[in-house]
């Protein structure tokens, strides 16, 4: 058979036949085969233009599996050759998280989502991030796709610990400075390839707004916080108009004040000042992070749309608020259960973890019985002392429950995250501790009863995905309202005082997993892990959602 055609994809390799299915004639598929057919003495290869002289005659038996394997990575090289041609016919997205773990991993489902709906996706980490991820998931691990291309910029810091996460207020002081004109130059290069349509970036990323705007490109403000946290950064000014903040003195963090309750605040009933992000806990009216905070969520009404890893039955209420600031508000999560609707085992190879995953961990959890581990992970970006450390060991070690413990290597700062001998001895029958693990994949699987976690908003939507109760100890930012939101609007969880102590852990843990209130979290939890999986399905809100951010925003030209 004599092929003319460019493009063409192997589509089944058996011992007997290597079939190709050539493609884009005319941007039309067509159905052409041709094959490598077997006969008694030798291998006719009848296909001629793409291929070298050397491929067009007859195989010999002594050298036709070394003719046919160069034979496949010619085709395989091509039809890399061709997928990029093929590539260019499709609507180029870019999409840029703010460079900490917790806001990569939800812009990277938001991507692959992209991508099955047939978006060219170029991805861009910092610099540091870049180099980072290359060392957890190996050389190769950011050669992506023909059309999901990963790039970088820079962050405008200095070289600092390869596998500590950067300082966070050093970050908000020297992104929006130093990357909108390499951000610039990158959409610039990528325009001369394949044009961009859209841009979309972390909600605390709107520097790129200038450059959508220089452009001329729709960007999409992409929240990785829960509803409630974003609109409670959206009040931080009228905080400042009323008096409330800056505080005093330090002495208010303690002394009661921030039991004060707000009645003006819309869709957040009976918030209190402590459920408020934690920034606001601040004398000086010049803090970096309280003002960075501030002025990113007043970007929300510049953005062509925003988008919220949540779905409408659980934050409906504070929701609304956010639409009034931005009518074109969706929310399409929860984006890992979304990912479910993704069938492309190439774009599952993609990774975004900046640590390397032990997933000896679910080894370990198939010995255990339904419903019996705890499971603790505080997140990407926690820290504590090394006696907050130990007072949660003894806490886990004294309710004789079985865990399994992640403790990031940076997580006690310059200290090494290490328990003492007798811990180990105590606890090495029901224990697992490791450095990083795959936690959608763990609080999925069915030994897990209960999670011990910061309250990031990404563990958080994971925890009520799985149908997982949660003992909160919030660390920082809107940490503290998902903490809040956990405990009393959707009734799934506990709060652990900040000045931890061995005894209230032990409480806490023994009363979530035996205890009657714990069985009120499980059953709560049970309730939204359906609500959520009726919002990702086919004709669920997120689902419906998604689809018309696609086609009424991301494809539409400014």
């Amino acid at each position: 058979m004599f092929i003319s055609l460019l493009c063409f994809n192997i589509i089944n390799n058996s011992c007997d036949l290597t079939y190709l299915t050539w493609l884009l004639l005319n941007n039309k598929y067509v159905n052409s085969k041709i094959k490598i057919c077997k006969t008694n003495a030798s291998f006719t290869i009848p296909f001629c233009s793409l291929l070298s002289n050397k491929y067009r005659q007859p195989l010999f038996p002594s050298t036709q599996l070394n003719n046919i394997t160069l034979a496949t990575r010619e085709l395989e090289h091509t039809k890399r050759q061709m997928d990029t041609i093929a590539a260019m016919e499709k609507p180029h997205a870019i999409c840029i998280p703010y460079p900490a773990q917790g806001h990569i991993n939800p812009m990277m489902k938001l991507a692959k989502l992209l991508h099955f709906k047939g978006f060219h996706i170029s991805f861009v980490n910092t610099h540091y991030n870049h180099k980072r991820l290359l060392r957890s998931r190996g050389p190769s691990s950011l050669d992506g796709l023909s059309d999901f291309c990963f790039h970088s910029i820079p962050d405008g810091l200095p070289p600092s610990d390869a596998e500590a996460t950067q300082s966070i207020p050093d970050l908000c002081e020297s992104v929006p400075k130093h990357s909108l004109e390499p951000f610039c130059e990158l959409i610039n290069k990528l325009n001369c390839v394949l044009p961009v349509c859209c841009i979309i970036s972390d909600g605390c990323m709107s520097f790129t707004l200038e450059a959508a705007n220089r452009f001329g490109l729709p960007e999409v403000l992409f929240w990785t916080t829960s509803a409630c946290g974003l609109l409670a950064y959206t009040h931080y000014r009228e905080l400042v108009g009323k008096e409330y903040i800056p505080l005093k003195d330090m002495s208010y963090v303690t002394n009661g004040y921030l039991e004060t309750t707000l009645d003006w605040v819309p869709g957040m009933k009976n918030i209190k000042l402590r459920d408020f992000p934690s920034f606001i806990r601040t004398t000086d009216i010049n803090d970096i992070m309280f003002n960075y905070l501030m002025t990113e969520a007043e970007t929300l009404p510049r953005g062509s749309a925003v988008v919220l890893n949540t779905f409408d039955a659980l934050e409906q209420d504070s929701v609304n608020p956010i639409c009034t600031m931005n009518p074109r508000t969706f929310t399409i999560g929860p984006l890992h259960l979304m990912q479910e609707h993704v069938h492309d085992e190439r774009l599952k190879q993609i990774g975004s973890n900046l640590w390397k995953e032990d997933v000896s961990c679910i080894n370990w959890l198939d010995t255990k019985d339904p419903g019996s581990v705890v499971f603790v992970n505080f997140g990407s970006i926690t820290v504590m002392s090394k006696e907050q450390l130990t007072e949660f060991g003894w806490g886990l070690a004294n309710s004789k429950k079985d865990f399994l413990w992640v403790t990031r290597p940076d997580i006690v700062g310059d200290n090494e995250a290490m328990m003492p001998p007798e811990f180990v001895d105590e606890t090495k029958e029901r224990a697992m501790m490791t450095s990083w693990c795959p936690q959608e994949q763990v609080l999925k699987h069915p030994a897990i009863g209960g999670f011990l976690t910061h309250s990031g908003w990404n563990s958080t939507i994971e925890s009520i995905s799985s149908g997982v109760p949660v003992i909160c100890w919030p660390f920082f930012a809107e940490q503290q309202t998902n903490c809040r939101y956990s405990c009393v609007e959707w009734g799934i969880g506990m709060e652990i005082d900040t000045d931890v102590k061995r005894e209230e852990v032990e409480a806490q843990v023994r009363e979530m997993m035996d205890g009657k209130k714990g069985k009120m979290m499980k059953s709560k939890a049970s309730e939204w892990k359906t609500k959520a999986e009726e919002a990702v399905a086919i004709g669920g809100s997120s689902y419906l959602n998604f689809d018309k951010l696609v086609s009424e925003v991301l494809l539409i030209r400014k």
